[in-house]
């Protein structure tokens, strides 16, 4: 595996490939990998003869009380899951590499961006697409694996390539659960095992709306409801949404439609860590 922290190498790189005719994957992360992030590269690795690995913590998707400066970095270690894990190239840069002095071009996210993650964390999306287009410049893939944990970013992305006609195809990678249910996620680090155990309210409010939904009830603000009060019950957490929204547009909905699909969407706080889920259902 080939390590390169400067864009202009990380470029030459996979223009050589290109002309060779490989076909490039690249896994966008910000570190501290865990097994979702290794289920994102062995889909990468199905897909494609080469795969990049990205590790870049992202000022620029950071709010001022949020977890920036505390954010796990433990490089060596992912250098090693990622070279076990067969990644070709690890583009690693710094902050000043991705924006040096007088840097001021960003993009705006649009209507998808403005409620549930994007109204808890304003700029975040902002942030989001201004660094994924970078990344997609430098690596240059013919395809781009997000997880599916992340659904509201997913959706941002599949939009973004889509206006702004970058040639590259996005993949959404299932996600990937602990025992309990609680979807994997680098800041499980920081829940205690009373949190940790306490968290897996959220899948149990996804598997509720299955359940729910299996018995062709439509009642999508009553399920809603029920679920808040779920994640209410539990000692260690309190709920900050749950809602389901027309999977194709991100709009809130209250009552299915047969044949519709729909995406419950759950933010909740564990102590003082805030998680995110979903789950996707046809009515």
């Amino acid at each position: 595996m080939q390590i390169i922290t400067e864009p202009g190498p990380m470029q030459a790189a996979v223009e050589k490939l290109r002309l060779c005719r490989q076909r490039i994957g690249v896994v966008m992360t910000m570190g501290a990998l865990h097994e979702g992030h290794l289920s994102l590269i062995r889909e990468a690795r199905n897909i494609a003869g080469t795969v990049i690995l990205t590790i870049f913590v992202n000022p620029k998707q950071f709010g001022p009380d949020e977890d920036f400066h505390r954010y796990p970095r433990p490089f060596e270690q992912d250098a090693a899951h990622a070279s076990a894990a067969g990644v070709d190239y690890l583009f690693a840069p710094s902050p000043e590499a991705m924006y040096p002095e007088g840097f001021q071009t960003t993009i705006r996210a649009g209507a998808l961006a403005e409620g549930f993650e994007g109204a808890r964390r304003p700029g975040h999306f902002d942030g989001v697409v201004t660094v994924v287009t970078k990344l997609l410049e430098i690596t240059k893939p013919h395809a781009a694996v997000f997880g599916e944990k992340d659904a509201q970013q997913l959706a941002i992305i599949r939009r973004l390539v889509r206006d702004l006609n970058i040639d590259v195809e996005i993949v959404g990678a299932p996600v990937i659960r602990e025992e309990s249910g609680l979807a994997v996620s680098s800041r499980n680090i920081y829940l205690s095992a009373e949190q940790r155990k306490a968290a897996g309210v959220l899948y149990r409010g996804i598997r509720h709306a299955d359940s729910e939904l299996k018995k062709q009830r439509n009642d999508l603000a009553g399920i809603t409801a029920e679920i808040e009060q779920m994640i209410a019950g539990e000692p260690e957490c309190r709920p900050d949404y749950v809602c389901f929204v027309d999977d194709g547009t991100f709009m809130p909905a209250e009552t299915a439609v047969p044949g519709r699909k729909y995406r419950l969407l759950l933010a909740a706080w564990a102590g003082s860590v805030r998680l995110i889920d979903n789950g996707l259902f046809t009515a």
